[in-house]
C-alpha cells in the first residue's frame, strides 16, 4: 500500500513536442508497485497546453481545479473543476488552459506502459 500527497510528489517539466507551459507529477506509478494504472497529475499554466496526439489506449481524467478545454479533434469540449472525461484509443486530443489567472491541474491515469 502507499498513502502519498502531491505536495510531496517531485514536479518535473516533460519534454513534449507540441506542449506549451505544462508540470508533471506522478504520485502513483510502476515505481510504487503499481500493477495496471499509473496517476499522472498535469498542471497547466495560463495559455499553456498539452500536445495534440492519439494513442492505442484509454486516458481516465479528472479535473483537480480550475477550467479549460479539451479538444477533440476539431470539436471543443469545455472542462472545469470536478469533470471527469475519457478519452478513447486513437482519439486526438489536447487540454488547453484558456484563464488568464488560474492553473488547469488535472489527473491523466493511464496503462503503466505509458508512464
Amino acid at each position: 500500500m502507499k498513502i502519498t500527497n502531491l505536495d510531496k510528489t517531485s514536479i518535473v517539466t516533460p519534454v513534449m513536442s507540441g506542449a506549451q507551459g505544462i508540470t508533471k507529477q506522478m504520485p502513483i506509478s510502476s515505481a510504487d508497485g503499481s500493477p495496471s494504472f499509473s496517476f499522472r497529475v498535469f498542471t497547466v499554466k495560463p495559455g499553456g497546453h498539452t500536445p495534440l496526439h492519439a494513442h492505442l489506449f484509454e486516458h481516465l481524467n479528472y479535473i483537480i481545479s480550475g477550467s479549460g478545454t479539451l479538444v477533440e479533434g476539431f470539436s471543443e469540449h469545455p472542462v472545469q473543476e470536478g469533470d471527469f472525461a475519457l478519452v478513447l484509443p486513437g482519439e486526438a486530443h489536447q487540454f488547453r488552459n484558456s484563464s488568464t489567472d488560474r492553473d488547469l491541474v488535472f489527473i491523466c491515469a493511464v496503462p503503466k506502459e505509458y508512464e
